[in-house]
């Protein structure tokens, strides 16, 4: 099968840049990293380094945000879970630290069809945020791992839980 990472992008550029993301990865492939992002974006800061390789740079497959801090990633291989989970992707979004609004703080599920991306993102396990004015959270998902009983757990690195998900 294809190899997948999600990829924690940049800081600096603003509330609504650098996506973060998940990609297939190619053998040779370049990323950007530093000199481009998201394509063949050019980092302002670098004042158009090295051009060769952000002419080289490849498209991710599926944007999640800006400063989400997406992280962990697990494909679903159970069946306990409706069909629509089946084969699709869970990321943990460990959520902002340089937004005016906070990002993030959530599992979020990207599903797949014949191993590649096939509808958009959406929200699978919320309620991290206690107050999005303060910036008060109540944890902070980082990594996600299947169980072979087909339930999903979530490590959630502030409040030292790791949560189970598990269908009815």
């Amino acid at each position: 099968g294809m190899l997948w990472t999600a990829v924690n992008e940049r800081d600096g550029l603003g509330d609504d840049l650098v996506p973060d993301y998940i990609t297939s990865v190619k053998p040779a492939g370049f990323y950007g990293w530093p000199y481009a992002y998201f394509g063949k974006n050019k980092d302002p800061r670098l004042k158009g380094q090295r051009m060769d390789l952000v002419e080289k740079t490849l498209v991710p497959d599926v944007a999640l945000g800006s400063h989400t801090a997406s992280l962990g990633l697990a494909f679903y291989k159970g069946d306990k879970y409706p069909k629509k989970y089946h084969g699709g992707a869970f990321i943990g979004q460990h959520g902002s630290w340089n937004r005016s609004e906070l990002a993030g703080y959530k599992v979020v599920f990207v599903p797949f069809k014949d191993g590649k991306p096939s509808g958009k993102m959406e929200d699978f396990l919320t309620g991290f945020i206690a107050d999005a004015e303060s910036g008060t959270v109540y944890g902070r998902p980082v990594g996600v791992t299947l169980l072979p009983d087909g339930s999903l757990l979530v490590a959630d690195d502030v409040s030292g839980v790791v949560w189970k998900v598990s269908a009815k």
